[in-house]
């Protein structure tokens, strides 16, 4: 099974190198080519084992280049005694009436995190060696509490690694704060930030995507991942407990085979509730996914209305790992569900028109329906007044209601538009990649002449100025 960036599906990595590397060069998030399926007989042999039975077993599906033996002794070292105070790892608790909670705190430092972290250094560290890479690895994360710190523990005083925590001064508890700047270990470091996590969160994916940086890193032996959720390896094993729960459940008497369960998760980066959805897709009976939002409510907003406006205030909060207004995991979600390349593709072809009835700055899907020969019915405001010839490639409607909507497509259905769909393909050529390269490079040749000329001319008068004194 390969690994694909979320913004270019050919980046086509394994499982190894898409764990070494974290976070795709193009600002992207790996994710599976395909999803492995449990069926109920499976889920029913997993109900018999024991929690690292289960994690050796499921991660496997996902992880061709290991074998289930060597998964199985990470994950007896992960979960063991030395760092769970429970042999069941992640138990389930009943608390009502057909409620029931897992217990995800039984960990060395009691953040939820602990279930991912305590098994990543040893899915990295064995990744290092898959790929053969030579060079230390520098650790970055951005945390707003509980990562910070079960991250800091999970690689203390692991080989050939370097972590550095971020976290948003005054906006962590001050026992997380305590956890974090004591922490132990040779390869450790913490540092405050002014602001709050997204502004963590933005700097680490800013230092991501800096190629100087990175080349002058690796002329020192050392290269850049991360262990935030941004990283497959730290949503891979938060998928187990999903899986582990359901087997938890029905193993006890408390629902039957193939009888669905909803979940409420807490939202925060998104990674959590993304790892039930996997679970959800894998063939675990789960009905719904509920997604518990705090003041910070902007994916209840997006959820609702389609929008997400992150440009909003931002709230501190009881729960700071929920005060968060960029969860990062929303784009695997997004990626999932608008299926690969190809198909949409596809969607684009056989669309008698593409519409878009929103407004952005620029908006790529107008150019992309374009690209396909099909015609865009937009709402004329913004990019798409750029991107849209109106009455030639497509048509735009003056409001964003459904009457100015509704006599577009009418307009449309009647009168078609002038250009045949190869005219329309042509047009969208104009917004290539390569013109909008090769527009900013004359742009800039041009300026850098320009200043040349006025330094010159700076230069020249000086030169006369010196000379008259």
């Amino acid at each position: 099974m390969h690994y694909v960036s979320t913004r270019d599906s050919s980046r086509r990595l394994t499982a190894s190198q898409a764990i070494v590397e974290g976070l795709s060069r193009d600002g992207g998030l790996y994710l599976p080519e395909s999803i492995p399926q449990l069926t109920l007989a499976d889920i029913r042999a997993l109900a018999r084992l024991s929690y690292p039975e289960r994690a050796a077993k499921i991660m496997k599906l996902y992880l061709e280049e290991f074998s289930e033996e060597e998964l199985l002794g990470f994950a007896q070292k992960a979960y063991g005694p030395t760092k769970f105070d429970t042999p069941a790892a992640a138990p389930v608790v009943q608390l009502a009436d057909n409620t029931y909670i897992q217990e995800l705190w039984h960990g060395p430092t009691c953040a939820f995190k602990d279930m991912a972290l305590q098994m990543l250094p040893y899915l990295l560290t064995a990744s290092l060696k898959k790929t053969g890479e030579e060079k230390t690895v520098c650790i970055l994360v951005a945390t707003s509490g509980d990562t910070g710190k079960a991250a800091l523990e999970g690689f203390r005083d692991v080989d050939r690694t370097k972590i550095l925590v971020f976290y948003p001064d005054g906006g962590v508890s001050e026992i997380q704060k305590l956890q974090m700047v004591t922490q132990e270990g040779r390869n450790v470091g913490v540092c405050a930030v002014r602001g709050n996590f997204d502004d963590a969160q933005t700097g680490v994916k800013r230092i991501f995507s800096d190629a100087q940086l990175r080349e002058t890193l690796a002329s020192r032996g050392y290269f850049l991942s991360s262990a935030n959720s941004i990283n497959w390896g730290r949503v891979l094993p938060q998928i187990v407990y999903y899986v582990s729960s359901y087997c938890d459940l029905l193993a006890s008497g408390a629902i039957e085979e193939g009888q669905t369960v909803n979940v409420c998760v807490p939202t925060g980066n998104f990674g959590n509730i993304l790892s039930g959805f996997y679970a959800k897709k894998m063939g675990v009976p789960i009905g719904r996914l509920i997604c518990a939002s705090n003041e910070n409510n902007v994916l209840t907003d997006f959820i609702k209305t389609g929008t997400y406006d992150r440009n909003r205030p931002f709230y501190q909060t009881a729960s700071p790992s929920m005060d968060i207004l960029i969860s990062s995991n929303l784009e695997r979600l997004l990626s999932l569900l608008s299926g690969s390349d190809e198909e949409v593709r596809g969607y684009y072809l056989r669309a008698k028109a593409f519409l878009f009835p929103g407004e952005e700055d620029f908006g790529i899907t107008p150019v992309e329906a374009q690209s396909a020969g099909t015609p865009v019915l937009a709402f004329g405001r913004g990019g798409a007044c750029e991107t849209v010839l109106d009455g030639k490639t497509g048509l735009l409607f003056d409001e964003q209601t459904p009457e100015s909507l509704e006599a577009c497509i009418q307009k449309f259905e009647t009168e078609g538009v002038a250009y045949p769909p190869q005219q329309i393909r042509e047009h969208s050529r104009g917004f290539s990649e390569q013109r909008f390269e090769d527009e900013l490079r004359d742009y800039c040749t041009r300026r850098y002449a320009d200043w040349q000329r006025e330094l010159e001319a700076c230069s020249h008068h000086e030169t006369a100025k010196e000379a008259e004194e």
